[in-house]
């Protein structure tokens, strides 16, 4: 066997910032494997050894867990921003063999004897409460991996969990090829009538890379894909109704015929859960998803959905009802369509309000909206943003690097933001997520850093990257994972940050984010127009506001449909893809005042549940909501216009939500900013349906 020389595999310098710039799935191949050897060696030693008190123990394995972790999370990563057959063919390789390594320790009873004997040991008393928690989700944990399980039971369990790993990443890699696979080819003006000038360009961008030499925005050809920011465009601002029907039919039906077919995904992964949670003694998914959830039961959350359900569905009757007398009394049209609804309700939104979402996109530059954003944290949570590109490797001429410095001056974080749309190589959506946590126990203590990604519009020859309303709010709210990831003050690494924080409560930092994008100083200070270089006018703002909750009850009704479904579908036994659908089918007859089409098969490509981490967990965007929409409260409640009040008031949500991550229970926290239980009635109101 060829010697490795470890200098020239960055995957094994777990220590130092990844040598993005140099990663090639080869060094996965090569660091991966030996990196789980060496982690094997390491935790047989300490299942054999004597350790027995907390931080020996929790400290040992995050010492053997940590260089795999690293490595493993860096491939995660290129298959999320640069994916490629390659990165595709080494992940697929590998996977058995990290989900392995995992079940080996998650199944061990000498280490579930070691946490136990801890747990009703007389050192219990003397942990903090984030070293209880710590060891009270590593209980559970361990209990969820199979610990408990013997014979035939234990091997069952691991080959469903080592099914559910592929299939997972099976279906996350047919819903980028299917994205990938569909594109329209427009030639003829009166087939783009109506298309902002944004949108036209990128889709004459979006020609040239299929091979149309030439293309311009004013002549075309133009090409139009199932990208975000593309069907999105295109369905609010087409004035072909028929081009319309094409391209949302696409976008229902994706990955799920062909190659890319995900319907088989959808039943197998149903059918795994079920299983496995039956195993582990649960009733069924739902049920084993909602134990380690801030949620007290299944009931609880069914009861808040429907709470929400039946306060927005009136609401949303309206909607529609004044959407389609709208449409008649527009254009003579007797019935709206389901891709007739965005173009629509951007219509009426623009009669209401005199303007639509490209009216406001000049004002809102990337780099404006930065500058904002990070001016705002700075007057909350009393942090300087600034930028650092060039100090460090990054995966793509696009990302950028800033670090994230204390009042005093001090380095506190870091952060990689990853912002254009990639199409090919990078996945849908807008997501953040860690390189590594705080850890102030490291004799140099290490820092945390984090990714943000988003998948907004790219610049063009003439225009900078311009965001839409709905942009800002998106990067405002992954920043607000960011900063719970960047601003933790939790000195156990295992619960510093966003780590061991329930997930039906780690949206509200992100959601209490967004509702400063609809505060007037901080959108003027978002704001500056690509060619006048001013603001946004305090008129168009008015209207910005007072458009704030249209149609909040059909916006409010769909999410509640996806939370809804979620649950449905991880309580119930699912034998085919019939029962996917007619489960499907009951969940919409409560929650969509228009029904989906025949053929709507959208669950294909709800990465959330099936390829991410909302498995039974949908709601969480909902229950987290209500706590993001109290906090907000609190916020208004001080005076807005109050700039001590509202320093005030950041520093102690600094200091409670975004500084003690895991270290408490959500609820505790809550309270402690608080002073009291949350109440539904700020989200009510926030969002017009009280």
């Amino acid at each position: 066997m060829e010697k490795i020389n470890f200098k020239d595999n960055p995957l094994f310098n777990y220590k130092q910032m990844p040598a993005f710039d140099v990663i090639k799935p080869k060094h996965a191949e090569e660091a991966v494997p030996i990196l789980l050897e060496t982690a094997t060696e390491k935790f047989k030693e300490l299942e054999e050894s004597s350790v027995s008190d907390w931080q020996e123990l929790f400290g040992s394995l995050q010492d053997l867990e940590e260089p795999v972790d690293y490595a493993w999370g860096i491939v995660g990563h290129f298959m999320s921003v640069m994916n490629s057959d390659d990165w595709r063919a080494v992940h697929e390789k590998l996977q058995p063999e990290v989900v392995h390594f995992s079940l080996m320790c998650g199944q061990s009873k000498s280490l579930y004897k070691k946490m136990v004997d801890i747990a009703e040991g007389e050192e219990f008393d003397g942990l903090t409460s984030a070293q209880k928690r710590i060891l009270e989700s590593s209980l559970r944990g361990a209990n969820f991996s199979g610990v408990g399980l013997e014979g035939d039971d234990k091997e069952a369990f691991n080959v469903i969990q080592k099914e559910l790993s592929k299939r997972s990443t099976s279906f996350s890699n047919n819903l980028l090829d299917a994205t990938n696979g569909f594109s329209m080819l427009l030639r003829d003006k009166t087939d783009v009538k109506g298309l902002p000038v944004s949108l036209l360009e990128s889709s004459a961008v979006a020609a040239v890379r299929n091979g149309h030499d030439g293309a311009t925005a004013d002549q075309g050809p133009w090409v139009i894909t199932l990208d975000g920011p593309c069907f999105t465009s295109f369905m609010k601002f087409s004035e072909n109704a028929q081009l319309r029907e094409k391209l949302y039919r696409a976008y229902v039906t994706k990955a799920s015929s062909g190659k890319s077919d995900n319907r088989q995904n959808i039943v197998e992964i149903l059918k795994l859960r079920r299983e496995k949670s039956a195993l582990l003694g649960f009733k069924n998914y739902a049920e084993q998803s909602v134990a380690s959830k801030m949620a007290p039961s299944v009931e609880a959350i069914e009861g808040l959905l429907e709470d929400l359900r039946s306060a927005s569905y009136p609401y949303a009757e309206d909607d529609f009802s004044e959407l389609n007398a709208f449409a008649k009394q527009d254009a003579g049209v007797e019935t709206l369509l389901n891709w007739d609804i965005p173009y629509w309700s951007e219509k009426r939104k623009k009669a209401l309000y005199d303007y639509n979402e490209e009216d406001l996109r000049p004002y809102f530059q990337f780099s404006k909206v930065l500058t904002g954003m990070f001016e705002l944290a700075d007057n909350i949570f009393d942090i300087n943003i600034e930028s650092a590109d060039g100090t460090v490797a990054v995966w793509h001429e696009d990302v950028k690097y800033f670090v994230v410095k204390d009042a005093a001056g001090k380095m506190i974080a870091s952060f990689f933001l990853d912002p254009y749309v990639r199409p090919g190589l990078k996945r849908d959506g807008a997501w953040m997520n860690s390189l590594w946590g705080l850890d102030m126990k490291k004799p140099e203590v290490q820092l945390p850093v984090a990714y943000i990604v988003c998948n907004q519009s790219r610049p063009t020859e003439t225009r900078p990257s311009l965001m839409t309303f709905s942009d800002v709010n998106t990067i405002f709210h992954e920043f607000g994972h960011a900063l719970q990831h960047m601003l933790t003050k939790v000195d156990e690494p295992f619960a510093a940050g966003i780590n061991n924080v329930e997930w039906d409560a780690v949206e509200l930092a992100s959601q209490f984010m967004e509702n400063w994008c609809y505060e007037k100083d901080v959108a003027t200070s978002l704001s500056c127009h690509f060619e006048t270089g001013k603001s946004l006018p305090d008129e168009l703002f008015e209207r910005v506001y007072k458009s704030k909750n249209y149609m909040a009850g059909s916006a409010m009704l769909r999410q509640l449909y996806f939370g809804i479904l979620d649950m449905n579908l991880h309580d119930a036994d699912i034998a085919d893809y019939d029962d996917v659908m007619k489960i499907k089918k009951q969940a919409a007859q409560s929650t969509t005042v228009i029904p989906p089409i025949k053929n709507d098969r959208f669950l294909c490509s709800f990465g959330h549940i099936f390829a991410g981490g909302y498995a039974a967990g949908y709601y969480s965007y909902k229950w987290a909501e209500v706590l993001s929409a109290d906090a907000f409260a609190a916020f208004e409640e001080a005076g807005l216009d109050d700039e001590a009040a509202i320093w005030k008031v950041g520093l102690k949500f600094r200091n409670t939500v975004l500084a003690l991550g895991g270290s408490e229970s959500p609820m505790d926290v809550f309270e402690m900013f608080r002073g009291r239980k949350p109440s539904i009635d700020a989200l009510l109101r926030h969002s017009g349906l009280k």
